[in-house]
């Protein structure tokens, strides 16, 4: 994010100053309230903690010094840094992963109502993660969910570019009309593994719904180096995304080799969406009121929407996931809860946008 970003054509120049300050101002202040937001969350629970304790188990299970867990019991550290921390990690990069593939899909699809889940990908890791289930409780065998779900994400993805490029290449419209088909096919064939399983479609479902429960490190250690790399690339190259926006002639006269870019920003939006879902299940309206919200109060340029959509979402799923692990005695799924909060939500926006756009 160069200091020396020029203001988008038609922008006034002070309004443009304005909001890139706005814009450097949020992200400054979620850099800091992210971090202590994660030590206040592994303090909650039944098992309440400080987060200068929380620290230094953290500090003291990270540098092998045993003397910073002096005073803290055995089970406290157990608890939070094998319980709590992996899971909290997996919702920081679980929010950031959709709503940054959120504004990705959003700029290449030319929709402002896409997310991550609109080409189907998350379809497709929902039928490997149901598959998988399916065959480790009918058959005992030992297919891992995330991986299963990992390999159908990228088939899918592949089905959905093949299927596109045989109508007039990459357009927006052929990628949408191919993920539509596509994933309503998967769609079939989870209904169809839904029912066969008989008594144990409960798992399915559950699994379905979006959950953070039971996440450990080596789920944290795929997410956080696919999202960090993905997002950090997406950031680089985020040039290219906004003259996407402009449509396929504006940006190649501009020299943008339109394709190209077009299936960067696929591979990269598909990545991290593919991850997150393998190992969180399907968490709906992150990938997309997150990015359409910041878009319009806070900048359109996407060399500033995409650290800022990645921050706000990692704060605002790992928000999510703390209220239902302490709101009442059994566990609502994290993806329930955000779909449930942000449907309404994005409904309200939605109509007021509208009812300005008349006035």
């Amino acid at each position: 994010m160069s200091s020396k970003t020029p203001a988008p054509p038609g922008s006034p120049p002070g309004a443009f100053i304005a909001r890139r300050k706005l814009c450097y101002s949020l992200v400054s202040a979620l850099c800091v309230l992210l971090p202590l937001a994660m030590l206040v969350s592994a303090g909650l629970g039944a098992l309440r903690l400080s987060p200068g304790e929380v620290a230094r188990i953290l500090l003291g299970k990270l540098s092998g010094r045993a003397e910073l867990l002096d005073g803290i019991g055995g089970g406290a550290v157990a608890v939070v840094f094998e319980l709590r921390l992996p899971r909290i990690v997996c919702a920081a990069f679980t929010g950031a992963a959709l709503s940054a593939a959120g504004v990705i899909f959003q700029a290449v699809l030319q929709n402002p109502l896409a997310d991550p889940y609109t080409l189907g990908i998350s379809t497709g890791a929902a039928f490997g993660a149901s598959l998988a289930i399916f065959l480790n409780m009918t058959f005992a065998v030992s297919l891992p969910p995330p991986l299963s779900a990992l390999a159908f994400a990228g088939l899918t993805l592949a089905a959905v570019l093949a299927i596109a490029n045989r109508g007039s290449g990459l357009a927006a419209a052929n990628l949408i009309m191919a993920g539509i088909i596509t994933s309503a096919i998967l769609q079939a064939g989870v209904s169809f593994i839904k029912t066969a399983s008989g008594e144990n479609v409960g798992a399915i479902v559950f699994w379905l719904m979006g959950s953070l429960s039971g996440r450990s490190w080596a789920d944290a250690l795929l997410l956080a180096p696919v999202t960090g790399a993905a997002i950090a690339l997406a950031i680089a190259f985020s040039r290219d995304l906004n003259l996407l926006s402009l449509g396929n002639r504006g940006a190649e006269s501009l020299g943008v080799d339109v394709k190209r870019a077009r299936l960067l920003y696929l591979l990269l939006g598909a990545a991290v969406t593919a991850c997150s879902v393998s190992v969180c299940g399907i968490i709906g309206f992150v990938g997309l009121v997150v990015p359409h919200l910041l878009r319009f109060s806070a900048s359109s340029d996407n060399r500033l929407l995409l650290p800022l959509s990645a921050l706000s979402g990692a704060l605002l799923l790992l928000l999510a996931d703390d209220a239902v692990r302490l709101l009442g005695t059994g566990e609502i799924p994290v993806g329930v809860l955000t779909t449930l909060l942000g449907g309404p939500f994005f409904i309200y926006i939605f109509i007021r946008r509208r009812g300005a756009a008349r006035e």
